[in-house]
C-alpha cells in the first residue's frame, strides 16, 4: 500500500485545548489505530500545510492515542513541523482526513497535489446546509463551502451513512457539481469490554448523551422532566446530562441553573470519563436520543451495544443504524415521551423487557468492517 497520511490537527488542538473527544475524534482516533504504522502526519492551519517527518509523525500518533502530552510539547512539535515544510520533497501517497477542518480550502488540496498526495475526506454531515437553524450564524456558509470544495478537488469522499451520502448527492446535483467516487462505511462506537461498573445512582434514570446544542432537543426533555416532577414529585426519574456546554444554548442552560423543579433530578456530567460513561449507561432505563437531525448517531450503537434500551427520534439515519430495536417517537411528541419514559422507569417494565429481547439481535457495526469497506475504496482509486 502506498504512503498515507492523516491529518491531525483537530486532535491536537482539542488535546492542547484540555477537551475530551467526540464522536469525530474517535474515528480520527480509530484512523491512527488502523495506519499508524504506515502513515505520515498532516498539520494544517487555514489550509495551509505541513507533513510531519516520519519520526515525528510516530511520535504523535503515540501521544494521541494516549492522550499526554503538554501544551509546551506540543508548541514545539509545531514549531519544528513549520520549519520542516521548507525542506519538503515531493512524497506520493493519499491523505486520509476525517473531520471537517480545512475542507473549505481550496490551497489545501492544491498543496496536496504539488505533493503528489490525492486527498480523500470524510463527510460526517450535510446539517449546516439542510438544517441552518440548528448551527451557529455563518456555519451554513463556511460548511457549504467545505463540501463544495470537496466535491470539486477530493479524489474521494467517505460518508458514515447512507443517509449521509444521499444528502451528499443531492447537494452535488443541487449545486451542478460533480460527485467524487464516494464510499458508505460505518462508524464502531469504540465501546470496549468493561465489567459491571458499580450503580451511579441509586434511583431510576435516563441518559441523554452529546454535546448541547439545539438540534439534540435538550430544552424539549427538560420540559418533559419538568412535568414528570409535577406528576410524581420525588418518584420521578432522574435524568444524567452527559455533555459539554456547546452553542446556542442559553436557554437550555437557563433551566439547568434556575429551574427549581430540576434542582436534585437532573444532573449534569459536563466532563464525563469513559469509565463514567460506561458507568451511566449499564444501570440506565434507557439512552434518550430525541435530536431533530442527526448525520449518524454514534451514542446509539453504543448504548445497544452495551444492551441499554434506546428511545429516539424517528430518523431515517437510526432506523440504518439499529433497524427497529430502539422505541422512535416524533421528536415534539411531548405526550409520547412522557407516556414512554414512565413506562421505561418501572421496575417490570413490558416495553423495556420488549426492546432488551429485540437487542439481541442487533449487529453493531465495527472497525474491522469499516476499515475493510475503506482499504477497499482506496484499491479503487489507486
Amino acid at each position: 500500500m502506498s504512503t498515507l497520511f492523516l491529518d491531525v490537527t483537530r486532535l491536537l488542538t482539542r488535546l492542547y485545548d484540555g477537551l475530551l473527544p467526540t464522536g469525530v475524534d474517535r474515528v480520527g482516533l480509530a484512523y491512527i489505530h488502523r495506519y499508524a504504522p504506515q502513515a505520515r502526519a498532516v498539520l494544517s492551519e487555514r489550509g495551509f500545510s505541513t507533513v510531519l517527518t516520519e519520526r515525528d509523525s510516530q511520535q504523535t500518533f503515540a501521544r494521541l492515542l494516549s492522550s499526554s502530552w503538554s501544551p509546551n510539547a506540543i508548541r514545539v512539535l509545531v514549531a519544528r513541523a513549520c520549519l520542516n515544510r521548507l525542506r519538503e520533497t515531493r512524497l506520493r501517497g493519499v491523505l486520509l482526513h476525517t473531520s471537517h477542518n480545512g475542507m473549505e480550502f481550496d490551497r489545501y488540496y492544491g498543496a496536496m497535489t504539488k505533493r503528489g498526495i490525492r486527498s480523500v475526506f470524510m463527510v460526517h454531515d450535510l446539517i449546516p446546509l439542510t438544517h441552518a437553524e440548528y448551527c451557529r450564524p455563518d456555519v451554513d456558509t463556511t460548511h457549504r463551502r467545505r463540501i463544495h470544495t470537496a466535491l470539486k478537488h477530493a479524489s474521494g469522499l467517505i460518508a458514515n451513512s447512507q443517509a449521509t451520502l444521499d444528502s451528499l448527492a443531492a447537494e452535488a446535483e443541487r449545486a451542478r457539481l460533480p460527485l467524487p467516487p464516494t464510499v458508505v462505511a460505518h462508524l464502531a462506537s469504540g465501546v470496549t469490554a468493561r465489567s459491571l461498573a458499580e450503580r451511579p445512582l441509586a434511583a431510576p434514570y435516563f441518559v441523554m448523551l452529546g454535546t448541547i446544542e439545539p438540534r439534540k432537543n435538550h430544552w424539549f426533555m427538560l420540559h418533559v422532566w419538568r412535568r414528570l416532577v409535577e406528576q410524581f414529585g420525588a418518584g420521578a426519574p432522574k435524568l444524567v446530562v452527559i455533555g459539554r456546554r456547546g452553542w446556542e444554548c442559553e436557554n437550555v442552560i437557563d433551566m439547568l441553573e434556575r429551574c427549581e423543579s430540576l434542582k436534585g433530578v437532573v444532573v449534569e456530567e459536563a466532563h464525563c470519563s469513559d469509565e463514567m460513561l460506561h458507568a451511566y449507561l449499564q444501570h440506565c432505563q434507557a439512552l434518550l436520543f430525541p435530536s431533530f437531525v442527526e448525520g449518524y448517531g454514534m451514542p446509539l450503537a453504543e448504548a445497544l451495544e452495551l444492551k441499554v434500551p434506546v428511545v429516539a427520534s424517528d430518523l431515517a439515519v437510526f432506523h440504518e443504524i439499529a433497524d427497529d430495536i430502539p422505541d422512535y417517537l416524533d421528536p415534539l411528541d411531548g405526550p409520547g415521551w412522557l407516556a414512554r419514559i414512565q413506562a421505561y422507569a418501572q421496575p417490570n417494565s413490558p416495553e423495556r423487557d420488549a426492546q432488551l429481547s429485540r437487542i439481541a439481535r442487533f449487529r453493531e457495526p465495527t472497525w474491522a468492517e469499516h476499515f475493510e469497506r475503506v482499504d477497499a475504496f482506496l484499491a479503487t482509486l489507486r
